[in-house]
């Protein structure tokens, strides 16, 4: 077998003691460019020593056997010295120390690697650079935020809409990303694009958000965090103009139902229309350049697009929340050291007091719920029952959303989906989550 040396280029072939001869068929690569020839013919128990002095590309070469020295192949020469077989390690490092002082330092070299494309002409081959689209990696879909990537929470909305807004507050270092749709947001989450999605499901004025709720059940995300989050809107408006030149009021429905009382107070003569959200609708006077019309949205979504405040906190009550939630592709692990809250769904069977059964399954444990709230079946809208007597009769068919104050880490509330499930046909658990208990705070009105 061989060995290479370091700089100093000594080979060494170290022979079996079997046979009477021994062919070594390999060649060595001298770094004075030179070739060895092939050894031939060496008696057994012999060790070969090849030898490059790295300038002249000579080769030196000398076989040692037994402490004795044997000239072979122009085997004189400075480094012809007699050492034991045995001894052959300190032998070689004698040699690497002897040429490395007279070989030139090597200059480490760093290779860059350019995009190119070659093409022939009369002198040869040419290396051209052009620009390449960076081809996609892991990293595009999913940067781990425990390895210091910011967390990318995907929100419906432009900037400065409250979707935002309640992403910081959850996650205040993370990355917002605005999508067009509350489809988009889950899509996004799903397809790796984000991390999290931010999803309002409930104002205490307006009520439920009864699109997101069928939103959660189409989808499969969990929920793992909530977050309320007081609003404070503002009747927003280009520079310059007054209050009496507004002929529309834009934002979204929600927006617009929470301030109505106070749009009537105000005596605009003006005419409202819903968009997709709020900070949309500020977005949307400023690029056209609207003087006629105002927009309901945050003070935030003012300094980001250059309007000016005409009214400042228009909602009809000052203890204005909306309640958010975070998902993600994987849930959390339930805890008993905090407050949690839990969120399902299910499908009760068709008899009576079926819904009072499953009520009671949290009452008799001591289980506070609260909410719950119904939503007719896509799949199955209508019941028909057969009376004879009357004729035939049709319900509706429908899923209920429960949230209730406990962990799923907690026996008590394992027993009572124990027992939910023996009373309907379908239950989901959308997630176990820790409550929002940061303090409320309300938003003064105008």
């Amino acid at each position: 077998m061989g060995f290479v040396m370091g700089p100093s280029q000594v080979a060494a072939l170290c022979l079996g003691s079997s046979g009477s001869s021994f062919f070594v068929g390999s060649s060595l690569i001298l770094k004075g460019g030179g070739v060895a020839q092939a050894i031939t013919d060496v008696n057994p128990g012999f060790c070969a020593v090849a030898l490059d002095d790295g300038v002249t590309g000579g080769l030196k070469v000398s076989a040692v056997h037994n402490g004795g020295q044997f000239p072979w192949l122009n085997g004189s020469g400075p480094y012809n010295h007699a050492c034991r077989a045995a001894d052959w390690r300190s032998f070689f490092a004698t040699i690497n120390g002897q040429l490395a002082a007279t070989q030139p330092p090597k200059v480490k070299t760093e290779l860059e690697l350019v995009p190119v494309t070659r093409e022939d002409d009369m002198n040869g081959l040419v290396a051209k650079e052009i620009n390449l689209p960076r081809p996609l990696s892991i990293t595009d879909f999913a940067a781990a935020p425990m390895h210091g990537a910011p967390l990318r929470v995907a929100y419906q909305g432009v900037p400065g809409a409250y979707s935002e807004a309640a992403a910081t507050k959850a996650y205040p270092e993370c990355n917002p990303i605005p999508c067009d749709q509350f489809e988009a947001t889950f899509s996004s989450v799903e397809l790796w694009l984000a991390d999290r999605a931010v999803l309002p499901v409930e104002n205490s004025l307006g009520g439920s958000i009864h699109r997101n709720y069928d939103l959660l059940l189409r989808h499969r995300l969990h929920i793992v965090g909530e977050v309320q989050l007081p609003v404070h809107h503002c009747l927003l408006a280009l520079p310059g103009v007054k209050m009496e030149e507004i002929r529309r009021v834009i934002s979204h429905p929600q927006a617009l139902a929470q301030c109505e009382h106070t749009l009537t107070r105000l005596e605009l003569d003006a005419s409202r229309e819903a968009v997709d959200d709020t900070a949309g609708a500020a977005q949307f006077i400023a690029e056209n350049n609207l003087r006629d019309t105002a927009a309901i949205a945050s003070s935030r979504a003012a300094q980001i697009y250059g309007l000016q405040v005409l009214s400042d906190g228009i909602q009809d009550d000052s203890g204005n929340v909306t309640r958010f939630m975070m998902l993600a592709r994987e849930p959390i692990i339930p805890r008993t050291d905090r407050p949690f809250k839990t969120s399902i769904v299910f499908a009760n069977e068709e008899s009576t007091g079926v819904l009072f059964k499953v009520l009671s399954a949290f009452a008799f444990r001591n289980i506070n719920l609260t909410k719950i709230e119904s939503r007719p079946q896509r799949k199955r809208p209508l019941r028909v029952v057969d009376d004879t007597n009357r004729g035939t009769a049709k319900y509706f068919e429908y899923l209920f959303y429960i949230d209730f104050e406990a962990s799923m880490a907690n026996p008590r509330a394992q027993n009572a989906l124990a027992e939910l499930q023996e009373f309907t046909t379908f239950m989901r658990v959308l997630g176990s989550y820790p409550m929002d208990m940061t303090p409320f705070v309300q938003s003064s009105t105008s």
